[in-house]
C-alpha cells in the first residue's frame, strides 16, 4: 500500500510501537556504549561493522560475536553501560508525546528488543508512562520473529489481526507482518527503500488517532 497521505480503521483495537527509533532515540548512546563494548572484548572493527544492532536483542548481537562461555558477562555489562549512559542519551522523537497522549489506556503497547530495566530507564527519562511492554526479556525469540508482537496483543487482549505495528527498522516490521498485523514504517533510521510497510511516513508526527466505538482510525499526512 505505502500510503503517505491516507486513512486506515476503524479496524484496529491496538497500537503496537517499537521503542527506540519509533518512539524515542538514544542512537548516540547506543553507538557510544556498543562501541567501548567491542573495544572491551577485543572485537576487530571489521566484525562489529559486520553485525547488525538496531532492532535486536542485546543477546542475539553478543551471540553473533562472541563465544558461548563469555556471553552472560558480555550481556550483563553491555547492560550496565547503556543503563549508565541513559541520562542526557535519549531525546523524544517528534510527534511521540502527541500521539500516545491520545490513546486509552489498555489500547497500546510497548514492544521493545531492549531489556525491560533498560527500556524503562529510557522512557521515563524522557517522561513516557506506558500501559504495558513486552521487552527482551519476556521472549524466547526476537524480532524478525513474530513472537514479540503476538504476546503484546495476547496480554492486551486483543485480536493480532486488529493491531497496527509502528516500527522504523526491516526486522521489526518483518516481525509485524509475520504477526499478521498492519505496518506503519518510519524513516528516522532507515530510508524508504529499505522499509516494506502498509504505510510509510517520516515519523509520529505525521500521524493522528481518532478513537471511535468501532476501533482506532489511523490517519497520516506526510507531505515531506
Amino acid at each position: 500500500m505505502n500510503l503517505l497521505h491516507g486513512k486506515l480503521g476503524p479496524q484496529f483495537d491496538a497500537l503496537l510501537f517499537d521503542n527506540d527509533g519509533t518512539l524515542i532515540s538514544s542512537m548516540e548512546s547506543v553507538h557510544r556504549c556498543w562501541t567501548r563494548w567491542a573495544r572491551e572484548y577485543g572485537i576487530t572493527e571489521e566484525d562489529f561493522a559486520a553485525v547488525e544492532l538496531h532492532g535486536r536483542p542485546a543477546a542475539e548481537i553478543i551471540a553473533d560475536l562472541l563465544p558461548e562461555d563469555v556471553r552472560a558477562a558480555a550481556l550483563a555489562r553491555i547492560e550496565v553501560l547503556e543503563t549508565e549512559d541513559v541520562a542526557g542519551g535519549v531525546v523524544l522523537l517528534p510527534g511521540t508525546k502527541e500521539l500516545l497522549s491520545a490513546l486509552p489506556a489498555g489500547r497500546w503497547a510497548v514492544v521493545t528488543s531492549a531489556t525491560r530495566p533498560l527500556a524503562e530507564a529510557r522512557l521515563r527519562e524522557v517522561g513516557i508512562d506506558f500501559p504495558e511492554m513486552v521487552a527482551a526479556d519476556d521472549i524466547t525469540r526476537g524480532k524478525p520473529d513474530p513472537e514479540p508482537f503476538l504476546l503484546a496483543a495476547a496480554r492486551l487482549g486483543v485480536d493480532p489481526a486488529r493491531c497496527a505495528v509502528f516500527e522504523d527498522a526491516p526486522a521489526g516490521l518483518a516481525a509485524g507482518r509475520a504477526a499478521g498485523m498492519t505496518t506503519v514504517a518510519l524513516t528516522t533510521t532507515h530510508p524508504a527503500a529499505e522499509l516494506d510497510a502498509d504505510v510509510i511516513v517520516r515519523d509520529l508526527s505525521a500521524v493522528s488517532v481518532l478513537v471511535g466505538a468501532e476501533g482506532l482510525t489511523i490517519e497520516t499526512d506526510d507531505r515531506s
